[in-house]
């Protein structure tokens, strides 16, 4: 969606109001954390090392009248709490940014968990009701017992069956 205009030619602007710039504050975070980032390095620290001692040997070893900050470096204290003025805010921003994402992660993380968790527990279930089933069941062991005691069953009922037709068999014969 996009973001209605503000500054409409159809309609009078209201008098005494000042109008600050407008930003985009995720751009404003991405830009911070990158700020953040760099100077967590150890590039950033040998820069400003590199820097500052090319501050004090300027401001030391050059003749008088070309030195910059001659009243023992106080424009290099300056310059270091206005950089350190403005990096505290902007790591504490970019912290924010990382602690939110963390959240939602957690959260995620937890869903993703409880998730996992009852569908554990239906599995769990289904096993049981398996094992259940199961044991009401025939198994394969069982099958072939009890055919093979109903295929002697059935051996024996036909050699009684022969023993009784050789009998008659033979009470006709005499």
């Amino acid at each position: 969606m996009t973001e209605p205009r503000r500054d409409r030619l159809d309609q009078p602007v209201e008098p005494g109001r000042v109008r600050l710039p407008r930003f985009d504050p995720e751009a404003f975070g991405r830009w911070s954390e990158s700020i953040a980032r760099y100077m967590g390095t150890a590039k950033f620290i040998v820069y400003m090392t590199l820097v500052i001692s090319a501050w004090f040997a300027w401001n030391t070893l050059a003749p008088v009248r070309l030195r910059f900050d001659p009243y023992t470096f106080t424009f290099l204290t300056l310059v270091l709490s206005l950089q350190a003025s403005y990096a505290a805010p902007l790591i504490l921003l970019a912290q924010n940014r990382q602690a939110d994402r963390d959240r939602l992660t957690m959260e995620e993380d937890r869903r993703r968990a409880a998730m996992q968790k009852a569908d554990t527990e239906y599995l769990a279930r289904e096993i049981a009701s398996l094992r259940i089933a199961v044991g009401e069941v025939a198994t394969r062991d069982f099958l072939r017992t009890e055919l093979a005691r109903l295929a002697d069953e059935l051996d024996e009922a036909a050699h009684r069956r022969q023993k009784l037709e050789r009998k008659e068999w033979e009470e006709e014969r005499t």
